[in-house]
């Protein structure tokens, strides 16, 4: 390390050229003596040059960017600072510290070529001093102005603070003050380049006045900050003496607190990231005062980790055997689920780490869904959580509000978990079709993660933020349809379908579990209440048609408790009810058991259709009427929806396609429209599955042929005449064999659904399977005289067209 040191020479003629240094971020201003440190390879070489000449001369100018090392020409200002190098120190490593005087503001005007550094050519910059008067007047304001940011606290060095304020030259004043930190490169910039000396002046005092503002504000700030913490800092001390003193008496109550919560997370045993989440929020209770408002949030939010099961477990050494009889016990039938769930139990006897199976029961109300998770929850020796989704719209329902707004709690999930207090329960989300969505979010997407087995082993409350393991607990969810359920959430689901009971499974219900049930609740001890199997038979037949059997329930209490009051009375000691009794008990029958149709008749077919609440036979009702009554060619009513409509346009197509084949005159549909009614009026209905029934209704209306009133139908009709396969085929037929069908027509593509359909119903029920109109016409039409349009038209009573239906 060398050290070069020269004194300074006064000022005097410059040479026409000499090496120039680029500087970061710092202006140098004339007769101010500033420190430097060199490094870049051209720099240094610059100062070599101006150190091999005699008056040690180098012009330092501001380069614009301060991130560039390889600077150019055009990126460097074009007014800098003669100065003279007063001292030079050389590091070892090339770079260098000099010391710099500033002697005279030049003007580039060129470079000259030169290879290890750059040189320039310059002029002067004269200084234009202005009206003396108004120059000492800006001079005082800007040295008041400058000695209050001195005052308070501005960033200037205290030796050009003082040189400052015992200077009266205006020029070398506005330097000096030029030189503060808090001054942008920009704006010392603008103070180089400016020549005149009174608005340089005047920009400082704008700047200082500024300056001034933010620094009393910034000390009042300190000020009230300061006697905040004063404040808190004595209440805190205050509080740290009642401790101590209530430790001596033994009343440590938030000491004894903390301790106990720091045991139940030691015991909970909660996975390591979780723990040290616990015992960090701990950490913080114990630190921050009790009367801190933050104290109740922190303690609850504790207090839910340790509540929460993390290793608490039901045990899972089943017996098989012992399992399918308490399912047995409990509902009837329903062997797909039952052996569903005994098959997971013996899997998972054989392999423990067996996922839990997510199973969705699917079905209209009152099958047994809700109950039968009851049940399979008792099988397993399981607690039983339910949690009904019917109208969430709420996303924090199920994920929980995050700790920054007031009253914020876990989900409903975790809070279900707390309630069941073991990591395996049967949780079972009820209507899970029933989910809204609204500007709050949408649970079904929130659902999404609970639900799928990759996923939920981590599952994140918005309120906790940890990762809590539902992968052992069993998700069943129920719903009365799947349509509304979004398919990625029913993709993570396996759906089990309860499409209904037929009338055997019903009585077997009633006797065996319905009966008993009510007899109880009723205090009604056995013999006291005798309903025999007739009387059931004719109350499911005539008093209920459901696809469960939630209504023969309440028909079955509705008698018990006539029957309780009878005996409470002593008008009884027992009360047998006979079958011709349910008159005086429910009043009269509410439906007609048989057949949809009386007898057989002309344009009127009986078809089947499924909903949400199971399946139900309709009847589709055919006319043909002339054209005279106003009408259009073709007419629906009954609340007949898009698709519907199309299939009854496909069925009149075909048929008039057929024409000659049916026996129906040329040119008859000119004169004729035909009208294609669906009871009843008030009900929707849609779908392709009654394309057959309406095409066998218009060909019966047609040619006078009656529809047998013992079979019903279904099936998709196409132009062509064939019958394409439906959907919902085990509802149908069971609604079918409620209805006393004798004959069921169906698409014979549809014969691998048969494998579904109850034993019972297939023995009871005729099946047919088709393939094209021609065969349902075959089998649904009686065989009658061969009677023409024309001798139809004759026979029926006359329409007035005032009776005609307005359309």
């Amino acid at each position: 390390m060398t050290d070069e040191t020269k004194t300074t020479t006064p000022e005097g003629a410059y040479p026409n050229d000499l090496p120039v240094v680029p500087l970061r971020e710092a202006v140098v201003f004339p007769k101010l003596v500033v420190p430097l440190g060199v490094g870049r390879e051209k720099s240094v070489a610059a100062i070599n040059a101006a150190m091999a000449e005699e008056r040690h001369l180098i012009v330092l100018v501001a380069q614009r960017d301060a991130e560039i090392d390889d600077v150019q020409p055009e990126q460097i200002y074009n007014v800098g600072t003669v100065a003279e190098i007063v001292r030079l120190l050389r590091i070892p490593d090339g770079s260098a510290q000099i010391i710099v005087q500033g002697a005279q503001r030049v003007k580039i005007t060129g470079y000259q070529p030169e290879s290890r550094f750059f040189r320039v050519t310059f002029e002067p910059i004269t200084e234009e001093l202005g009206d003396p008067v108004e120059r000492e007047a800006q001079l005082r304001n800007v040295k008041a102005l400058f000695e209050r940011y001195v005052d308070n606290g501005g960033s200037i060095l205290p030796e050009l603070a003082m040189t400052a304020k015992n200077t009266d030259d205006p020029a070398h004043f506005s330097d000096l003050v030029a030189s503060s930190p808090d001054l942008t490169l920009e704006q010392r910039q603008h103070l180089l380049e400016t020549r005149n000396v009174i608005e340089r002046l005047r920009f400082l005092g704008v700047f200082l006045a500024k300056q001034n503002e933010i620094l009393e504000l910034k000390q009042k700030i300190q000020s009230e900050v300061q006697q905040t913490l004063d404040k808190t800092q004595r209440e805190y001390i205050l509080r740290e003496q009642m401790k101590a003193i209530q430790k001596e008496l033994g009343d440590d109550d938030q000491g004894s607190e903390v301790r106990e919560l720091r045991e139940k997370i030691e015991a909970a045993g909660m996975p390591d990231p979780v723990k040290e989440k616990a015992l960090k929020e701990l950490g913080r209770l114990e630190k921050i005062p009790q009367a801190s408002p933050e104290t109740g949030v922190i303690r609850t939010y504790v207090d839910w980790l340790v509540s929460l099961p993390w290793k608490v477990a039901a045990n899972d050494d089943w017996d098989i055997a012992q399992a399918a009889k308490i399912l047995d016990e409990d509902h009837y039938g329903l062997p797909k689920i039952k052996d569903r769930i005994l098959e997971y139990m013996a899997v998972r006897k054989l392999a423990p780490g067996l996922r839990a199976p997510i199973l969705s029961f699917v079905g209209p109300p009152g099958v047994g869904k809700t109950s039968l998770g009851k049940s399979i929850a008792r099988a397993m020796g399981r607690k039983f959580i339910r949690m009904s989704l019917g109208g969430i719209r709420d996303e924090a329902e199920i994920r929980g509000h995050r700790r920054t707004y007031v009253g914020a709690l876990p989900g409903r999930i975790l809070q279900n978990m707390k309630t069941a207090g073991e990591i395996n329960p049967v949780f079972m989300l009820d209507e899970i079709d029933k989910v809204g969505a609204d500007f709050r979010g949408d649970p079904s997407s929130a659902l999404l993660e609970v639900l799928d087995p990759e996923q939920n082993n981590a599952f994140s409350d918005h309120y906790l933020e940890v990762p809590y393991d539902l992968s052992k607990v069993i998700f069943i969810t129920t719903a009365n349809v799947e349509d509304t359920i979004i398919p990625p959430l029913r993709d993570r689901m396996e759906i089990i379908r309860l499409p209904g009971y037929t009338e055997d499974e019903k009585m077997h219900i009633a006797e065996g579990f319905l009966l008993p049930k009510q007899l109880k609740q009723h205090g009604l001890e056995e013999g006291k209440l005798v309903v025999g199997h007739e009387t059931l038979r004719k109350l499911v037949r005539e008093y209920t048609r459901e696809a469960g059997v939630r209504n023969l329930e309440r028909e079955i209490g509705t008698i018990n408790r006539k029957v309780a009051r009878t005996i409470a009375e002593g008008k009884a000691a027992t009360v047998e009810v006979k079958p011709e009794d349910l008159d005086k008990y429910l009043g009269p029958e509410r439906f007609e058991y048989g057949l949809a149709e009386k007898e057989d008749q002309v344009g009127a077919a009986t078809g089947v259709s499924v909903s949400e609440h199971g399946g139900d036979v309709l009847t589709v009702e055919a006319t043909i009427m002339d054209q005279g009554s106003k009408l259009e060619e073709f007419v629906l009513t009954g609340q007949i929806q898009k698709v519907m409509e199309e299939s009854a346009i496909a069925a009149l197509s075909y048929v008039r396609a057929h024409y000659a084949e049916l026996g129906v005159p040329k040119g008859f549909f000119k004169d004729h429209a035909m009208h294609i009614h669906v009871p009843a009026g008030a009900i929707p209905k849609d779908g392709p599955s009654a394309g057959v029934t309406m095409a066998t209704a218009i060909v019966s209306a047609l040619t006078g042929r009656k529809v047998r009133k013992d079979v019903a139908m279904t099936g998709e009709i196409t132009l062509r005449g064939l019958v394409l396969p439906i959907g919902g085929v085990k509802e149908k037929l069971l609604a079918a064999h409620r209805a006393g069908i004798k004959v069921f027509l169906m698409p014979k593509k549809n014969k691998k659904d048969l494998v579904d359909v109850p034993q019972e119903v297939i023995d009871t029920v005729d099946i047919r399977l088709m393939e094209t109109i021609d065969e349902v016409l075959k089998n649904a039409l009686l065989p009658g005289p061969n009677v023409t349009p024309a001798q139809i038209e004759a026979a029926r009573p006359s329409i007035a067209p005032s009776s005609a239906p307005a359309h």
